[in-house]
Parts: C-alpha cells; structure tokens; sequence
C-alpha cells in the first residue's frame, strides 16, 4: 500500500514531535494536498483537526499586522490558496536541499524550538496595572511561532530581492538551529525575559 505524501513528495509518517506539551496540538495526518478549506471549523479546537503545514498555509494568508509598518508588508497578502501554496512548496524543497532531511521534521522542530512557555498579561488592581507572568497554553504557543515565522518572511522579503518563500525558508532554518536570526525564537526569547521580570 502506498502511503500519502505531502504536496506528493514528503512522508510525513516517520516525523516526531519531541516536545510533550504539543504532542497534541501538531496534527501529522498524512495528507496529500494540505487545504481542507474550513471543514474543520465546527469543532472545539478545530486548528488541531488540521495538518501543520495547513496551518502554516493558512498563516500565511492571514498574517495579522505588527504595528503600522507591518500593515504596508502584509497588505499584500490576497488570501489566496495557491499562492501560499506555492510559497511553502518552494520553502519546504529550499529547506530540503539544505539539510538533506524531512523539511517538515525541520519545520516541527523550529516550532518547538520557537514556541514560547510563558508570556504576561496585565491585571490592574487598585486603579493601577501591573505586568503579570502567565504560562501560554500549547494551542496559542504553536499559533505565536507560525506567526512570528510568517511575519518575519514577509518583513524580510518586503520591498527586497528576497522571494517570500526564501525568508520563510531561512526563517524556519534559523529555528531549528537555535538561531537568534529568526523572527520567532528571539520574540520567545523577549517574551520569556519579561515574564522572569514581571514573577
């Protein structure tokens, strides 16, 4: 029996996800063109239900804006399916060819790497508000690190030579190597330090 590939080239069959807290929150059902469109949606917690990689696709088209600047970079994102498609197509064989491994096993590892633990939030008591550390859950730990990863590609590649499926691809890369280059790891690291101040 032949097993299903990503995008028709990747066996997704044989990737791990190490961190236990999001053992459950990255789906790997296999899965040959990643875009379910919506059908999902009715269940609680339906992100879950879909394939990582669709849920990067579908970060992708919908980046949220980071402050005005970023608005002017995302602006250009139409939502359109096969164009983040494609997008993530070329970025997964970019990152193929320089490891020599599963890109989605790199891609499971860069978001372990670069999903953040803890977070504040703010309380106000007595008329005055105070940072408070809180822990993030796992479902919006996954959702800040495909953020981060989209937000810093396209800021990356905005206006630039660089393609967007290049800087996604180095992005990714810079996770999975610990790299403070990544847009990701150093809002988790950012992140982190201001929960330890706010304890």
């Amino acid at each position: 029996m032949s097993t299903i590939k990503v995008m028709g080239r990747w066996d997704i069959s044989q990737v791990k996800v190490v961190d236990p807290g999001l053992k459950g929150y990255i789906n790997l059902n296999s899965i040959y063109v990643p875009r379910t469109g919506g059908r999902n949606s009715n269940t609680q917690f339906h992100k879950n239900k879909n394939n990582i990689v669709e849920r990067l696709m579908n970060k992708l088209m919908v980046p949220g804006h980071r402050g005005k600047k970023h608005m002017l970079t995302s602006g250009i994102c139409g939502g359109k399916s096969l164009t983040v498609y494609n997008i993530v197509e070329k970025a997964l064989l970019t990152i193929e060819a320089k490891t020599k491994e599963n890109p989605i096993q790199v891609l499971v590892k860069a978001i372990e790497n670069g999903a953040p633990r803890d977070e504040i939030t703010t309380i106000e008591y007595g008329g005055a508000r105070y940072p408070q550390a809180v822990d993030c859950s796992p479902q919006r730990r996954i959702d800040l690190t495909l953020r981060m990863f989209v937000q810093g590609a396209y800021q990356k590649s905005h206006g630039k030579k660089a393609k967007a499926w290049e800087t996604l691809a180095d992005e990714i890369l810079y996770a999975a190597q610990m790299d403070q280059k990544s847009a990701a790891l150093a809002k988790k690291l950012e992140l982190e330090r201001q929960a330890d101040a706010a304890r």
